[in-house]
């Protein structure tokens, strides 16, 4: 009978993570994880709360073609050391402009998504030597809570709960927690198969996440405070990339972002949620391959 009967659909989409060698580096005496390929400009990619280097790997052999392209596990996330640190916005600036030093960087254009976008602009408004050029996904804007649509990450970014708790909870249930974030922060569910699930859950199994996540989440008073505010003097030129079926910052927020960033440029994607170089990335590279090299495009 099981010979007889109709096969499995085959998936659409095959998980894999393209073999590219891990390497490490020491900031502050902690072990940063980051990917590097291609060559050129350096342009270094930015994940966002909870990420890891994995949201950015339909971005790696394409960008490669034409610029050197650099991804990181943020200090706290992913394969990178999770010290017992505030992880305040200066300490993450100090140990992203320390990364940079460590790679013999003195400018390279950064990319961000999410939360991440907030460190690209913190860097390029405290930093602006450090910076060539901005490409903000999907992040990172003024008034975060009032502006926060998912209810999910709402709800983890206003709890109290002690670390403890959150953590026995997180082995408890993190495997459903996951699976609702994502629902909510990929527009197309048939994306979120087994693997990827499994692949999310063992990046949150990881000893030491929540601590850096917890602490991370009061940080968002002080961009409010500190960086926000300052939006609107960015020179930088800016690229502006929004998944038009965001579900976490609906696009509307991303062309208040492109009003306020007066050098910046907007472009949607459409059939993309909230990390769409993941979800579109045919046309989330081409964006940023012409953004990043115009005069090769054009040629």
């Amino acid at each position: 009978m099981t010979a007889c009967s109709s096969p499995s659909p085959i998936p659409a989409h095959f998980d894999a993570f393209e073999r590219i060698p891990i390497h490490t580096v020491l900031v502050h005496g902690h072990k940063i994880a980051y990917l590097d390929v291609g060559q050129g400009e350096p342009v270094i990619l930015i994940h966002g709360f909870g990420g890891s280097m994995w949201q950015w790997e339909h971005q790696l052999p394409t960008l490669g073609r034409y610029v050197r392209v650099i991804t990181p596990d943020l200090i706290g996330s992913g394969l990178s050391d999770k010290p017992d640190i505030a992880y305040t916005p200066d300490q993450m600036l100090d140990y992203f402009a320390r990364f940079m030093d460590a790679l013999h960087l003195s400018r390279a254009t950064l990319v961000g998504n999410s939360m991440g976008a907030g460190l690209a602009i913190g860097m390029a408004l405290t930093r602006p030597e450090r910076v060539d050029k901005l490409i903000l996904i999907d992040g990172l804007p003024g008034q975060v809570a009032n502006k926060l649509k998912s209810p999910t990450i709402k709800r983890a970014l206003e709890s109290r709960a002690p670390s403890w708790m959150v953590s026995f909870g997180n082995w408890l249930f993190g495997g459903l927690m996951i699976k609702s974030v994502l629902k909510e922060v990929v527009h197309d569910p048939a994306l979120l198969t087994p693997a990827v699930l499994e692949r999310s859950n063992r990046n949150r199994r990881r000893p030491g996440m929540i601590p850096p996540l917890m602490a991370m989440r009061y940080s968002l008073p002080i961009w409010e405070t500190d960086f926000a505010p300052r939006l609107g003097t960015l020179t930088h030129p800016t690229l502006i990339l929004w998944g038009q079926e965001d579900r976490v910052f609906p696009l509307a927020v991303g062309e208040d972002l492109h009003r306020t960033i007066k050098r910046s440029k907007l472009v949607t994607i459409p059939g993309a949620g909230h990390i769409p170089q993941w979800e579109q990335p045919e046309q989330t590279n081409q964006a940023m391959i012409e953004f990043l090299t115009p005069r090769t495009t054009e040629s």
